[in-house]
């Protein structure tokens, strides 16, 4: 297994076994049925990107294109629009649009109001070993302007060391099994985006490490999350060792990068795909 498959079994145990039930809960299943969760709070992953350790599970597919896709909406072209993002291949947020085509002012609203991305980068590239490098999407201007659903990733912090470029993530939130877990969609899309940044300011790709504060495991998810422990049990992708590549011939320029830039190696993830409800 991957150290993303260790971690995601690890923290499956750690809810079922620890977690607790939330109360009254915001989301709903389609069929207008409260989405109930069991929890933990703060959990932490770490992983060197120098090394290999690429966060991707292999216990269930993951959609790492559409991720990654997902992270250009935000940061490289920001948008909130909805047929935006659909222009770049990114459906899944269409049951939060507003009513008025976008997911209000989020995300890449904010980024693009901001310009977050590039006054990152232009400080990397200024004062590498400032301790100041941080963008944030939770403004509460932003928050208070439209509805929306509020941030879930929304901090990242970024650090030079040496000849690499660290970053942790800060997540408020998270669904486990469906995109905040060990080696799921969010750590897949912003170590791509660590690797990105670091081109773009001429480093490698250190460490990326996620954190948590409350991450759940939805009622309907559980059967899941046992078939997902199933899997980890037949040791059928222990010998996997799957890496992200981005192609030295893309160049430094950020907003030229594309998908087809970046490469999944040795990625044979189990079959077939696990469906999941989402809570909205």
């Amino acid at each position: 297994m991957t150290k993303a498959d260790t971690y995601l079994v690890s923290d499956i145990h750690n809810i079922l076994e620890n977690g607790y039930k939330d109360v009254n809960p915001r989301p709903k299943y389609e069929d207008g049925t409260p989405a109930y969760t069991i929890s933990v709070n703060h959990v932490t992953r770490k992983y060197d990107l120098s090394k290999g350790e690429f966060p991707i599970s292999t216990l269930r597919r993951q959609a790492w294109k559409t991720g990654i896709r997902e992270i250009f909406t935000i940061y490289q072209k920001p948008t909130n629009v909805l047929s935006e993002m659909a222009e770049m291949k990114v459906t899944w947020w269409d049951p939060w649009d507003i009513g008025d085509g976008t997911i209000g002012q989020r995300y890449g609203a904010t980024v693009k109001r901001y310009d977050l991305l590039n006054n990152l980068i232009a400080d990397i590239k200024k004062d590498p070993y400032g301790r100041r490098k941080i963008m944030s999407l939770w403004q509460e201007a932003d928050l208070r302007e439209t509805p929306g659903l509020a941030p879930c990733a929304f901090l990242t912090i970024w650090n030079v060391r040496g000849e690499y470029l660290d970053m942790c993530m800060i997540q408020r939130s998270g669904d486990m099994l469906t995109a905040s877990g060990a080696g799921g969609i969010n750590e897949i899309q912003y170590a791509a985006l660590l690797m990105m940044v670091a081109r773009a300011t001429g480093y490698e790709a250190g460490v990326f490490t996620h954190f948590v504060a409350n991450e759940q495991i939805y009622d309907r998810h559980i059967d899941n999350a046992h078939e997902i422990l199933r899997r980890a049990e037949t040791g059928e992708t222990a010998d996997q060792k799957p890496n992200l590549i981005l192609n030295k011939e893309s160049g430094c320029d950020i907003t030229t990068i594309t998908i087809e830039d970046f490469e999944m190696a040795g990625y044979e993830p189990m079959q077939p795909q696990l469906q999941f409800e989402l809570g909205i």
